[in-house]
């Protein structure tokens, strides 16, 4: 859905209305849903892994200690990338389950 401006130019949806950076979150199916939920934990997953390398690595550096780096992914990474696929399923499995109670 677009909308239309007074010189008659059209913008697509950024934000508000159930779109997040013009993906319509309100109209997922259920495997659409799942799909994006999943890749929202496995995003954080991954880049909270990194900036936990990163910070062990200049921790490690500074301080001359051998610190190990599986603390990266187990204790940062494995929680942040958790918290946010629960969050992400939870709120994308509500849009869902409205979009179903509001047809019927």
């Amino acid at each position: 859905m677009t909308h239309v401006t007074q010189s008659g130019a059209s913008t697509p949806h950024t934000f508000g209305e159930g779109y997040l950076f013009g993906v319509p979150l309100g109209d997922l199916g259920w495997f659409a849903s799942l799909l994006m939920g999943t890749a929202a934990g496995f995003a954080a997953f991954f880049a909270s892994t990194f900036l936990g390398i990163i910070t062990i690595l200049a921790f490690n550096l500074a301080t001359h200690h051998a610190v190990d780096l599986t603390i990266s992914y187990k204790w940062i990474g494995l929680p942040v990338g958790l918290v946010v696929l629960v969050v992400a399923l939870g709120y994308l499995g509500t849009l869902w389950v409205r979009r179903l109670t509001r047809r019927s």
